[in-house]
């Protein structure tokens, strides 16, 4: 039956500028999967598009980071671990192209094989993984890291785990797991998830925080760290996977280097120092103001831009719902309409940047912006009708200002809709049927300083309609701490979505586990619909029933009116040292995780 509507799909699929989605067969063994269809790359690829196999080995890149860790753990809630000890050493059956929507190529599997409707997966060891104690990489490894970090890791690891029926080694390197529920992710997601070295675990605590690092068999070793301040990291002579055609051109540096800073202003100056290799720049304003320094008009640094065609995903400041104050969407329209965004932006980035429409903006998943719900998108959204919020289905787009300080057209529509909410200006203070003042606090990490200049703009704007806010710069523990259970009142938000959104939608959205300490749904929604969306994404083997089903989603999410949106960056801008190369073709994810460094490279 597939078979026979697949050239329409394929049909559907380049109409929309999607990825043309193809289906097998019957189960065999096979060296890649994607999401839907086959991969691009055939089996016996050279290296992957963007990674350069030619490129030499060598050299020293030194990267710079905010904040600070004190764990070396970066699989539990407990501690602030690293973000680069993940990707530089530990390594999952399968590794991610970030040239295709979602696609998985082996990396300590040799194979993976699944089933037409993917109710189960078989992952086939490599003979030759090795960890970088040298000891082999086992079935063993494999059973105990997926069942650990799906019962005491990251809530992000949860959900994948709840959906696995039975997990059991069927061949000297194999190991198979069957699923409960229909699910065409999931086979792609237990491809991503780390293997761990189990002996190194046995007898203690691996939900504990602690400084050692976890066995990984990927191109790194942590040689040293000083805790909270740097990591360095030595690239192993001995690795197995040196010469797999998925690491042909990557993992370059000798060593790699992570420098932590107090703020980006700091990391900035160490960088105009010579201390550092790179830097992103996030503020298009200072890209066009801030680097006319010696180095960069010598030729000594370099600026570039990488494009990319991602979805804008969602960035700004989260209304935590669990709050009452924030409990009626009338309110958080209220406070969408008085952030002045024209101003803001115009004041933090010289008006450079676009405003983020939606969570899937910038891509053809993206609703379309202030047009009411047709065709599929409706009819998936039309039996939860009477809970959706006004604009779901109707249109929704975000309020324009003249750019004025003022911003009267948007502090009127405000007024009104919290007058409508039942709030009431008292001696020039807002306050409720209950006789309390609205106010509440805008926690933010110390170092976040285009949020932090965002947020005292707003705070005057909200004084005006009689709110009173105070702002909370933290340093990264307490900060963590605090988002982790839920002890904010507004903070910043960010999702970066991919081009193919799945299970981590539930993570992000769904009502399951919003009050457990670490969770990803930090506005708290609870929302039957948007779970039902992310439900038909998962289940379909239909393109256009799955464009229809984000879509749909996609207007739940912005109709929520949890977020207030700043703006997305429409490439990425990096600062380097000129002696520092990367691939002329880029992948469409652009500066995506898996880009820097790994196909980077020093010529010198």
């Amino acid at each position: 039956m597939i078979q026979d509507y697949r050239p329409a799909l394929r049909g559907l699929m380049a109409a929309a500028g999607l990825a043309v989605w193809g289906f097998a067969a019957a189960s065999e063994p096979r060296h890649g999967i994607a999401m839907y269809g086959e991969p691009a790359l055939p089996p016996d690829f050279v290296s992957l598009p963007y990674a350069n196999p030619d490129a030499p080995r060598g050299g020293r890149i030194v990267l710079g980071e905010t904040g600070g860790f004190d764990s070396l753990n970066p699989y539990i809630v407990k501690g602030r671990a690293p973000y680069s000890l993940a990707p530089l050493a530990v390594e999952s059956l399968m590794g991610r192209s970030i040239d295709e929507p979602f696609t998985l190529y082996g990396l300590l599997a040799e194979s993976v094989e699944t089933d037409p409707e993917r109710t189960w997966v078989e992952f086939t060891l490599r003979e030759g993984a090795r960890f970088s104690d040298g000891s082999p990489v086992t079935v063993e490894d494999v059973l105990w890291s997926f069942e650990e970090l799906g019962t005491r890791g990251m809530p992000r690891y949860w959900i994948a785990w709840q959906k696995i029926a039975s997990a059991e080694q069927t061949g000297p390197r194999s190991v198979r797991f069957t699923f409960t529920e229909q699910d065409r992710e999931l086979p792609l997601v237990l491809g991503l998830r780390p293997v761990l070295k189990k002996a190194q675990w046995e007898g203690r605590d691996f939900a504990a925080s602690g400084f050692e690092a976890p066995i990984g068999s990927g191109p790194y070793i942590l040689e040293s760290f000083e805790p909270g301040r740097s990591l360095r990291y030595r690239r192993n002579p001995d690795w197995w996977g040196q010469d797999l055609p998925f690491n042909r051109g990557l993992h370059n540096f000798d060593e790699v280097t992570v420098e932590y800073f107090g703020d980006s202003s700091v990391a900035f100056e160490a960088f105009k120092a010579d201390a550092l290799s790179v830097f992103r720049e996030t503020s298009a304003a200072k890209w066009a103001t801030h680097y006319d320094f010696p180095a960069v008009r010598s030729g000594a640094i370099v600026r570039s831009e990488i494009p990319h065609g991602r979805p804008s995903g969602m960035e700004g400041l989260v209304m935590n719902t669990r709050r009452p104050i924030f409990a009626d969407w009338r309110v958080r329209e209220a406070l969408i309409q008085a952030f002045n965004f024209e101003l803001i932006n115009r004041t933090l980035t010289g008006g450079a940047e676009p405003r983020i429409a939606s969570y899937f903006s910038n891509s053809d998943l993206g609703m379309a912006v202030g047009a009411p719900a047709e065709g599929r998108e409706r009819a998936l959204l039309e039996p939860y009708a009477a809970d959706l919020l006004p604009g779901t289905l109707e249109g929704y787009a975000l309020p324009v200002s003249d750019g004025g300080e003022a911003n009267r057209q948007g502090l009127r529509v405000a007024t009104r809709l919290l007058a409508e909410a039942g709030w009431r200006v008292e001696d020039g203070v807002l306050t409720g049927a209950d006789g309390r003042p609205f106010r509440f606090e805008i926690l933010l990490p110390q170092g976040a300083d285009a949020m932090i200049s965002a947020a005292n703009i707003y705070r005057q704007a909200l004084a005006r309609l009689g709110i009173s806010v105070s702002i909370a710069a933290v340093d990264p523990a307490q900060y963590k701490q605090r988002v982790d259970n839920q002890q904010f009142d507004m903070t910043s938000f960010l999702r970066s979505l991919s081009l193919s959104p799945g299970n981590e939608q539930m993570l992000y959205w769904s009502a399951e586990g919003k009050d457990a300490p670490g969770s990803r749904n930090l506005m708290g929604m609870e929302n039957p619909a948007a779970e039902a969306m992310i439900r038909g994404m998962l289940a379909t083997d239909d393109p256009a029933e799955f464009q229809a089903s984000v879509r749909a989603l996609d207007r739940i999410l912005t109709a929520g009116r949890y977020v207030i949106p700043m703006w997305y960056p429409r490439v990425s801008r990096l600062a380097h040292d000129r002696h520092l190369r990367y691939p002329a073709t880029t992948p469409i994810y652009g500066d995506w995780p898996g880009f820097l460094p790994d196909v980077w490279w020093q010529d010198n």
